[in-house]
């Protein structure tokens, strides 16, 4: 009886792992490419605009596009060799959890983040504004939310704006900013630009991989 236990727990055990290894074809664990890019998905925690774990994170896992984890690698090898290294805040995004920002953001009464993520912006306006949409280029796969950090100390470089700021200090042509914050924003837009990204206007740490593999299918499969 206890060796029939034993071989169930170690079916369920292995079944789980084989579950978790796999992904759309076309997809990668970015950990499995790029081993050295640190990896803290904000909205697998609570520090973020809605201020809860959002549907469909169930790790703190990246996954990306295969070509997507092999030109995010070209530029951690760069950054490595001024001993700067990535921190990626989100990368593929399932469509449950873009349903989760839509319904959050229909809900008025919620502005338990509003004083640290959209203090100049009214909630109602975010669909308008377009911080937030139905779709997300993050549901195809190839595209990153990403800043560098010092690789000693870990510390995120100075932006200007923290990630995923509503407004108009995280827009790209946002010039009320001092000159090292203009010069790391600088450093972040030219590297990933040098190695295939192209950047959305207003939020400095938001790219997306030229020439995507899915450009337009948006996929729901869980983080995990």
């Amino acid at each position: 009886m206890k060796n029939k236990i034993l071989l169930f727990l170690l079916a369920v055990v292995s079944l789980a792992f084989t579950q978790k290894q796999i992904l759309p074809n076309g997809f990668v664990y970015v950990k499995t490419v790029a081993p050295n890019i640190d990896v803290e998905l904000r909205y697998y925690s609570t520090h973020n605009f809605v201020g809860d774990t959002i549907i469909g994170y169930k790790a703190n896992t990246l996954i990306v596009t295969k070509p997507t984890a092999e030109a995010l690698k070209k530029v951690q090898d760069e950054l490595a060799d001024q001993n700067l290294c990535l921190r990626v805040y989100d990368a593929y995004r399932p469509q449950r959890a873009v349903n989760h920002f839509i319904t959050w953001a229909k809900d008025l009464d919620d502005k338990r983040m509003k004083d640290e993520f959209y203090p100049e912006v009214e909630k109602r306006h975010l669909f308008r504004d377009g911080y937030i949409a139905s779709r997300s280029g993050h549901s195809r796969g190839s595209t990153v939310d990403l800043t560098i950090i010092d690789a000693n100390t870990m510390e995120p470089l100075d932006m200007g704006s923290p990630f995923d700021f509503f407004g108009e200090a995280s827009w790209i042509a946002h010039q009320d900013l001092t000159e090292l914050q203009k010069k790391n924003r600088q450093l972040l837009q030219s590297i990933m630009q040098k190695h295939g990204f192209r950047n959305y206007p207003k939020e400095w740490w938001h790219f997306t991989l030229r020439g995507e593999p899915f450009p337009n299918t948006f996929f729901d499969f869980v983080v995990q």
